[in-house]
């Protein structure tokens, strides 16, 4: 499995020219290095000096780039539905429309990008995947995805089967099932065998996110105080969707000035003034990226003392809402929700209080 670095932060701040660097130094160091841009423009290749591809392409030692294109992504993941289909429907009904044909809605393309990841990631031709989205809340969505759609998939399956509308369902499953699918189901175990691969690719892409070892962030910001701003407001956003960050790029030409009390406990790197594609200079000036010191988890929970510490730096206890609604705990912060699934024996344990201290949110149970 590759270790998949990202890089949050302002448009602007440098990302894309910290990610090549991260890029390059890393090939230099013998690490097989896939490099990701999302930017359908030309503006990344030009950077590189190459004509990016749709598929990966060989630039150096140990260095692959890609483009990621959603229409040619939408293409390659319509003929998987195909296959899908075909092996579960006894007569399939999208033979007749084709990839080529279908349209792009708001946030397919994020699916698809994350998707195109994990392929990659799965390929095993690479050590480390450097990342470069749009570095702001679309890369945490598009990150989050596991955690939120086993969320809708979980609850919304068993609203299914508990709804009124199931249960005077429940006997046609089976002559139904017999009928147009290869396998006969009851409604017990209703599309088992597809909701146990679905629920499995999920839980993979949550347990790669909960491990900084195998997805990890880095935070890239200039001296203005928008900038500054933006990095501790997605550092905070980050640990909603339980991504690790492990420091912070700071593109100031090497002054740090309060960087360091800002955006504690990270180490924060500053990068020197560079001129033209002096990447030799970035890459030394880089730390090294695949295993930083002090990195905050998101989330820990003590049984023993029946505690969660939620980490959230860059918020203040009046942006932070916690409520409960059954057995999970629902926190609130920015523009985004997660949801806490409290291990046993705390399962269920109504939460008896909550305070903001020093960036966490420590929760009693």
């Amino acid at each position: 499995m590759a270790q998949v670095l990202t890089f949050l932060g302002k448009g602007g701040s440098g990302r894309s020219t910290v990610a090549i660097a991260a890029a390059k130094k890393l090939a230099g160091e013998g690490v097989r290095v896939l490099l990701i841009s999302s930017d359908p423009s030309p503006a990344f290749g030009l950077m590189l000096g190459v004509t990016l591809e749709w598929d990966p392409l060989n630039i150096g030692a140990n260095l692959w780039t890609v483009q990621l294109q959603a229409t040619y992504l939408i293409e390659k993941a319509w003929e998987e539905v195909k296959q899908l289909e075909a092996k579960y429907l006894r007569s399939p009904t999208l033979k007749n429309v084709y990839g080529q044909e279908l349209s792009l809605f708001p946030g397919m393309d994020t699916a698809l990008y994350l998707n195109a990841i994990r392929e990659y990631n799965a390929s095993g031709r690479y050590d480390v995947i450097v990342y470069d989205g749009s570095g702001d809340l679309t890369t945490l969505r598009m990150l989050g995805i596991p955690e939120n759609a086993s969320w809708y998939f979980r609850r919304f399956r068993q609203v299914f089967r508990e709804s009124d509308f199931g249960k005077a369902l429940s006997p046609f499953v089976q002559p139904v099932s017999a009928a147009l699918f290869n396998v006969s189901w009851s409604f017990d175990d209703f599309a088992e065998q597809p909701t146990q691969e679905v629920t499995s690719l999920l839980e993979q892409g949550k347990a790669a996110l909960s491990d900084p070892k195998q997805v990890l962030a880095y935070l890239v910001t200039t001296e203005q105080a928008s900038a500054i701003a933006q990095a501790q407001y997605l550092w905070g956003s980050a640990q909603q969707v339980g991504l690790s960050v492990g420091g912070v790029i700071a593109n100031t030409g090497g002054n740090t000035g309060d960087l360091a009390s800002q955006f504690a406990p990270l180490t924060v790197t500053p990068l020197p003034r560079t001129t033209g594609d002096d990447w030799q200079t970035l890459m030394e000036a880089l730390p090294a990226l695949q295993n930083p010191a002090n990195v905050p988890q998101p989330i820990s929970v003590d049984v023993s003392g029946r505690q969660v510490r939620v980490f959230l730096p860059g918020f203040d206890k009046k942006q932070v809402k916690l409520t409960q609604y059954g057995p999970e705990i629902t926190i609130e912060a920015g523009d985004q929700r997660r949801n806490i699934t409290l291990p046993h024996p705390l399962t269920g344990c109504p939460v008896k209080g909550a305070k903001f201290q020093d960036s966490y949110l420590v929760i009693s149970v």
